[in-house]
């Protein structure tokens, strides 16, 4: 990807996609996916990928075999092939950046032989190794907080990927933590969550974990000083080094803020934080269910990479799934696409996959610097699908936009049975939401029609949530590289918190900021002419 040459107007050019845009207009658009199943009938065992303990279940989409022969066709003229060995081979995919996305390497083995010229590659395994004798040597009681009493809180202090993804995990994972041990997630920036959580939690059995891969986000930093203030004020200066970790690429920053170095965790520079769940970034996770079940992810996310890796795009579940929100978004002008989880444990998965879906497809210009000629990111939303089916399904069902639906179907619950009311729920769902309903002249009538992925496998289990993370992370890529934007990077992000960190020196009187918008200055006015005391 990094030495492709786009076209001028790539990918509308390439002759896959012409044929696609004739395809849908004179074949596809005018059908129904009911009708579809008519004709060839073995459509449902046909239009299903297994991979791992994951099925995909592809079948309610408006496509038919010729779809998947021109999708496979623009795999090939896109070159996705190649572009999945300049990622694991370790070539600078984040071309912007000029630097790897080396992701994979995070789950790998020494014997897979991942880019291993790549700086730090090598360190992989000696990051995991001191990870798993600092959480055996918390649950063992062998690193105790300041007063001998053993670490029972763990409290996470991040934002965005260092948030998101650690958070989401532990919930998934719930069925897994160590006996007594507690999760608190901190990402607010206006501290009071921290406050409170300080007022609430034994501070003496707390460890807080500071996640920021440059150990200078703004939130976070912001959240880690109040905790360090609160620490020193309430117990002294010698209970820091016994209550902070740090997984950060700055080691400087973290020794001035005092966390000790047994107590530091390195983060490649070559991985991206939405990226970076499976680098130390998962010590809270690690810290909650152990490092076996740890490196169960791990392995999980490992063998979802090798299949994406070495298998063709008729069998390839990252590469179908691509495809289909590419065809979805562009030629059925979907503008959203829902995420939804009939698993409590993956309540917040949809959150985690917004974040990495958004900041890295919501882009409007190409690698080459041209401005992209179709849609790329869709807007990501969803949740639980239990509680939605009483509320935004009505949307999916009768309203006038058509919402893709990926649904993440766990068979089995906590209890080792199979939720019987779950898996009937989300087949009935799907079902409705293809077939439709005809009440002619009513108010009743759902117009059917509506595309769904299913996405099933036994149980929410460490293997099962790594492959489901790598999964979407390598739809993610395939659809940058058709797109011909680079989803490494992200500089909207960026631009954002720089422009907010020069209003807040401007605030504070630090240092003048000439060229603020009339609004903007309009607001800070009223702010500034506030009285906190009435």
């Amino acid at each position: 990807m990094t030495n492709r040459h786009l076209s001028r107007r790539y990918p509308l050019d390439l002759d896959a996609w012409k044929s696609l845009t004739a395809h849908y207009r004179q074949e596809i658009k005018n059908q129904t996916i009911a009708s579809l199943f008519k004709s060839p009938r073995n459509r449902a065992s046909k239009f299903v990928i297994k991979s791992g303990d994951l099925t995909l279940d592809f079948s309610k989409n408006l496509i038919n075999a010729k779809t998947l022969k021109l999708f496979s066709q623009l795999i090939d003229e896109a070159q996705i092939h190649n572009s999945i060995e300049e990622m694991f081979s370790g070539d600078a995919v984040n071309a912007s950046e000029d630097r790897p996305a080396l992701h994979v390497a995070l789950r790998s083995k020494l014997s897979d032989q991942i880019a291993l010229n790549i700086g730090d590659v090598d360190k992989v395994w000696v990051t995991q190794e001191k990870m798993g004798l600092f959480i055996d040597s918390l649950h063992t009681k062998k690193i105790l907080g300041f007063s001998g009493k053993k670490i029972t809180n763990i409290v996470n202090i991040g934002i965005g990927g260092s948030g998101l993804g650690p958070t989401m995990a532990v919930v998934a994972l719930r069925d897994y933590w160590v006996d007594g041990m507690k999760y608190y997630d901190v990402s607010n920036g206006d501290g009071l969550e921290l406050i409170d959580l300080l007022s609430e939690i034994d501070i003496e059995s707390s460890l807080f974990i500071v996640a920021s891969k440059s150990f200078t986000t703004k939130e976070t930093e912001e959240n880690a000083m109040i905790a360090r203030e609160f620490l020193e004020q309430n117990y002294g200066e010698r209970a820091i080094k016994y209550h902070f970790a740090g997984i950060s690429n700055n080691k400087e920053a973290m020794d001035a803020f005092g966390i000790q170095s047994k107590f530091q965790f390195m983060v490649p520079e070559w991985v991206g934080g939405r990226f970076s769940l499976c680098s130390a970034m998962g010590l809270s996770l690690g810290c909650m269910i152990g490092m076996n079940h740890f490196l169960r992810m791990l392995e999980g996310a490992r063998r979802m990479d090798m299949h994406f890796r070495q298998v063709p795009f008729m069998e390839n579940m990252p590469m179908m799934l691509a495809l289909l929100s590419i065809f979805n978004t562009n030629f059925l002008g979907a503008k959203s696409q829902a995420i939804l989880s009939y698993g409590s444990r993956l309540d917040k998965f949809s959150d985690y996959l917004q974040q990495l879906h958004m900041e890295s497809l919501g882009k409007s210009t190409r690698i080459d610097n041209r401005s992209v000629s179709i849609n790329t990111g869709s807007i990501i939303w969803g949740g639980s699908a239990s509680s939605g089916q009483h509320s935004y399904f009505q949307l999916m069902h009768q309203g006038t936009q058509c919402v893709p639906i990926d649904f993440i179907l766990p068979i089995i619950d906590t209890s080792e049975r199979k939720n019987n009311y779950n898996v009937t729920n989300c087949l009935a769902q799907s079902e409705a939401l293809m077939d439709g309903y005809k009440a002619s002249g009513t108010e009743k009538v759902h117009p059917g029609n509506r595309p769904s992925n299913t996405i099933l496998f036994d149980r929410v289990s460490p293997e099962v949530l790594g492959q489901l993370i790598s999964l979407y992370e390598h739809k993610v890529y395939v659809q940058g590289v058709i797109f011909g934007i680079n989803p490494f990077d992200q500089f909207g992000v960026e631009y954002g918190k720089k422009l907010a960190s020069t209003l807040n020196e401007h605030l504070i009187g630090k240092k003048k900021y000439n060229n603020i918008n009339k609004s903007t200055q309009n607001i800070l006015d009223i702010i500034e002419n506030l009285d906190p005391s009435e």
